[in-house]
């Protein structure tokens, strides 16, 4: 099975954003939970220790990428339950990610965002939010956990489209 691309690239006053939306059947402070706290995130994610607060500096540790990779994580904002802000640097580069959250009707839209430096390769980088923007859907739905061999490198053209100068 190959899932459905969602991510777009939106252009900025500071650059481009890669953007892509989830809705789910759950209170928008069931959804925040899910993307702040360490047991919850763990799911689909990752793990984090330390304090969460904004300009707090949390260790992340990856539950789902080989061998565990971790990294620091600093809380740029936080504004429960509709908005964190966050950014890493690790050895694949800058991470600077928004989560955007609203509720109407009894479903929670999250918005999520990577403000893109210049030479972030979309074409990787958007499978992998794809796989895991899934993952937090399947916490939620009850489903496994999905498996990132049908990501990548199948939505490797839909990013490829939107970036028309990729290699």
């Amino acid at each position: 099975m190959t899932p459905t691309p969602t991510g777009r690239l939106i252009a900025t006053a500071t650059g481009t954003d890669l953007e892509m939306t989830r809705e789910f059947k759950a209170t928008i402070d069931e959804v925040w939970a899910s993307i702040t706290e360490p047991e919850r995130t763990a799911r689909w994610f990752a793990h984090w220790t330390g304090e969460g607060r904004p300009g707090a500096t949390v260790r992340l540790t990856l539950m789902h990428e080989e061998g565990r990779p971790e990294s620091d994580l600093k809380i740029i904002s936080c504004e429960p339950p509709r908005r964190l802000e966050v950014e890493a640097v690790d050895e694949y580069g800058r991470w600077h990610l928004e989560a955007r959250l609203d509720e109407a009707h009894g479903v929670t839209t999250l918005t999520f965002l990577h403000h893109l430096d210049p030479d972030t390769d979309v074409t990787s980088t958007g499978p992998g939010w794809e796989y895991y923007l899934d993952g937090l859907a399947a916490t939620f739905s009850g489903n496994p956990m999905p498996d990132f061999d049908d990501y990548y490198p199948a939505q490797k053209p839909h990013y490829e489209a939107l970036t028309p100068d990729s290699k």
